[in-house]
C-alpha cells in the first residue's frame, strides 16, 4: 500500500472539506462500493457488455482502487480486469487489462476524483507491467487520459457496444499492434463460498 500512496500523493484535495484519499480497496469496501455503483449507474449496470468480461473474476492484482473521504467512507471507485485483447496474426492472446466501472459519489461530483482514480490506476497499471488498458465510456472524458478508438478498430466487445466509445490506451509502445477479435475475459474466476452442509 506504501507505493500506491507514495505515487498517488499529489492527487489528495488542498482543501479540508473536498480532501480525499486514492488507496487500495479491501474486503471491507464491497458493500459500499456496490451501492456507490448501483446510485451511480443504475441497477441495470450488470446488464452492460463489459460487465461480460467481468463477471465471477477477480480484478487483477493490485488494481482495484477507492476514493476514501477524511472519514475513511468510499466515494469513488475503480477496478482493472484481466482480459485477452484478440490475437496476433500467429495467433497469440494478447494480454490487456479491461477498466471499469469508474464511478464517484454524486455528493462528491466535481472535486477531481475521478481523474484521480484514473490516473492512480494507469500508473499502477504500468508499474505492474501491463501493456494496455481497454475500456467503453465518453471519448471526451477518458481522451485527457490518451485513450483513442485507433487501437480498437480491429478489436471487438462480446456484446452491444458503440464503436466510439471502445477506447484502448497503450502503456507499451505498439502492444496492440496487429491485435484483431472479440475481447475474452482471462482473469482469476472469483472462489464460490461454501457450501454449509446440513447437520
Amino acid at each position: 500500500m506504501a507505493a500506491l500512496l507514495d505515487s498517488v500523493r499529489a492527487f489528495f484535495a488542498p482543501k479540508n472539506d473536498d480532501a480525499f484519499l486514492i488507496d487500495r480497496e479491501n474486503p471491507s469496501d464491497v458493500v459500499a462500493r456496490e451501492c456507490l455503483l448501483d446510485r451511480a449507474m443504475g441497477v441495470g449496470r450488470r446488464k452492460k457488455s463489459s460487465e461480460a468480461l467481468r463477471r465471477n473474476r477477480v480484478p487483477a492484482e493490485g488494481l482495484a482502487l477507492v476514493a476514501r473521504d477524511t472519514s475513511g467512507h468510499v466515494i469513488g471507485t475503480v477496478r482493472l480486469w484481466h482480459i485477452d485483447a484478440g490475437i496476433t496474426p500467429e495467433g497469440n492472446a494478447v494480454p490487456a487489462l479491461l477498466l471499469g466501472p469508474l464511478a464517484v459519489d454524486a455528493d462528491h461530483a466535481g472535486k477531481g476524483i475521478g481523474g484521480a482514480l484514473m490516473r492512480a490506476a494507469i500508473l499502477e497499471a504500468r508499474k505492474h507491467g501491463h501493456g494496455a488498458i481497454l475500456l467503453v465510456g465518453d471519448a471526451p472524458y477518458y481522451e485527457r487520459f490518451g485513450f483513442t478508438t485507433e487501437k480498437t478498430a480491429t478489436l471487438v466487445m462480446p456484446g452491444p457496444s458503440a464503436r466510439e466509445r471502445f477506447l484502448a490506451l497503450e502503456l507499451r509502445d505498439g502492444w496492440l499492434e496487429g491485435a484483431a477479435g472479440v475481447l475474452t475475459a482471462s482473469g482469476a474466476k472469483m472462489l464460490e463460498a461454501p457450501l454449509k452442509k446440513a447437520a
